[in-house]
């Protein structure tokens, strides 16, 4: 094979990887839920998804949300957890004990959101 089809082919073969390890969710404890009721210090409504952080149990937490698409299509707006409104968070802690969660469910201004 020519040396430049070996490396294009190698890069398509690499790409849905690449997507897997940002958007596969391996790294994270499905097996361990988190509840938390908090207010997030910031949000960034922005893709590919939206981010937050949050203080809990004497750590600030990175939060990370669903595609800000999704989000608004289930229901749930940038206003509704704006920093400093009390929301509860339901999501998956970060495998490697890292201060991180992945949020499964929103319930903010009584209505909860399924993210996933």
């Amino acid at each position: 094979m020519h040396k430049g089809r070996m490396v294009a082919a190698l890069a398509l073969v690499a790409l849905p990887a690449a997507a897997l390890a940002h958007h596969g969710w391996s790294s994270y404890d499905a097996k361990k839920v988190l509840t938390v009721k908090a207010k997030l210090r910031t949000l960034s409504w922005a893709n590919p998804h939206g981010m937050a952080t949050m203080d809990w149990q004497g750590k600030r937490w990175t939060v990370v949300l669903a595609p800000t698409s999704r989000m608004e299509a289930r229901g749930l707006t940038q206003a509704m957890i704006a920093p400093g409104k009390p929301i509860t968070l339901v999501g998956y802690p970060k495998l490697d004990g890292s201060a991180e969660m992945r949020i499964e469910r929103v319930t903010a201004g009584g209505k909860t959101v399924e993210l996933r």
